[in-house]
């Protein structure tokens, strides 16, 4: 381009070239830096590697027992100290495998039925970690029917067993319905004679239960405790009192899982991740009993009674390695096999779980 100038214009057009020629580099810089922390950090805002700030990850969880691990690593710091910055998404067990499908959640809170049951549709899932042990369910039934049955505190769970013969008991999912069928069938109760109502969710249970139009339903803690502490109805069973239920025979109640693309591009940010859920559960294993775990629990359960919280504690178990085994995969493949809410009886393979992101130390 011409610039057709007198002398008396000169300095300032130079100085004007020179401006332009200032601004030209500082956009160029500008722009390499821009490329050199795209590739820096490849997808870090949504969960990849690298940056020189905290990686953000979006993780897919509930509002039970199970999913503490994971609030009380965010109050205590663990995640941060990780560097990493988490957003917790509501999740349950139908939109939990879809939210990690799709990509809206990097990590997912999972029961063992769930992530059995996408791998049996074929979903490229993988489990990292366990972050919880057992089945923390219980079985509460109305103040009604308690008192009708004289069933208290410390009925034996075979009598209070037979005195759901015959009787009205809510289910809010296929999973719920067989496990209480199960507990049914162990103790010389046909299910096949119980009138199931089918109900969306745990607080509609409970609302049925209050209404009269259920006699008792199963459901994971705080729930059943809750109810029995407002004085509306009574725990007749729990994992405390149902041998089946206990980790020493169900196996894992929880696990951490992922999909496999994206711990093939991420293996950094899941090894982070996996270290922190660990610390919260060997915390939470060693502290049941102390006031700031209570604390800590009851400011993310908010509404549930801390004698509710420290209770609900006790009824699950907190593994102090977030590796897994053999062993305790074959108690969970049987307890969940058993159900029979799968389209098949599932397996699992080393393409499946993998204890490569726990720490070492940690585990196998």
């Amino acid at each position: 381009m011409g610039h057709h100038l007198t002398d008396g214009a000169l300095v300032g057009s130079r100085a004007s070239v020179t401006r332009r020629r200032l601004r030209v580099v500082a956009l160029a810089g500008v722009l390499a830096l821009g490329a050199s922390l795209t590739a820096a950090c490849g997808d870090s805002g949504s969960g990849g590697q690298g940056g020189s700030g905290p990686i953000a990850i979006s993780v897919g969880s509930g509002e039970g027992i199970f999913d503490l691990p994971l609030r009380v690593a965010q109050a205590k710091g663990y995640f941060d100290k990780q560097g990493l910055k988490v957003t917790f998404v509501s999740t349950n067990a139908s939109t939990g495998p879809a939210a990690l499908e799709s990509g809206s959640v990097h990590f997912l809170n999972s029961s063992p039925t769930g992530f059995l049951s996408a791998l049996a549709k074929g979903v490229p899932q993988v489990a990292v970690a366990a972050d919880g042990l057992g089945n923390p369910l219980g079985i509460v039934v109305s103040k009604k029917f308690a008192d009708a049955h004289k069933l208290t505190a410390a009925t034996p769970v075979e009598e209070a067993a037979k005195a759901l013969d015959g009787s009205i008991g809510g289910a809010s999912s296929a999973n719920t319905k067989a496990q209480a069928s199960n507990f049914l069938k162990a103790r010389g109760v046909d299910p096949a004679k119980v009138k199931w109502v089918s109900l969306p969710s745990p607080a509609a249970n409970k609302a049925a239960l209050n209404s009269g139009q259920i006699d008792w339903f199963i459901t994971g803690q705080p729930t059943p405790l809750s109810i029995e502490q407002a004085g509306e109805g009574l725990v007749v069973a729990d994992s405390k009192r149902v041998p089946e239920w206990s980790g020493e025979q169900a196996g894992y109640g929880e696990l951490i899982v992922a999909r496999k693309d994206y711990l093939d591009k991420n293996p950094e940010v899941a090894k982070k991740f996996v270290a922190a859920v660990q610390e919260s559960t060997v915390y939470m294993g060693a502290h049941l009993d102390d006031d700031e775990l209570l604390n800590l629990a009851s400011k993310e359960m908010k509404g549930v009674p801390v004698p509710v919280l420290e209770a609900s504690l006790q009824q699950a178990g907190w593994p102090a390695t977030a590796a897994m085994d053999d062993a305790t995969w074959k108690k969970t493949l049987d307890f969940v096999n058993g159900l029979g809410v799968l389209p098949k009886a599932m397996t699992v393979t080393p393409d499946n779980w993998t204890n490569t992101y726990v720490p070492s130390g940690g585990g196998a």
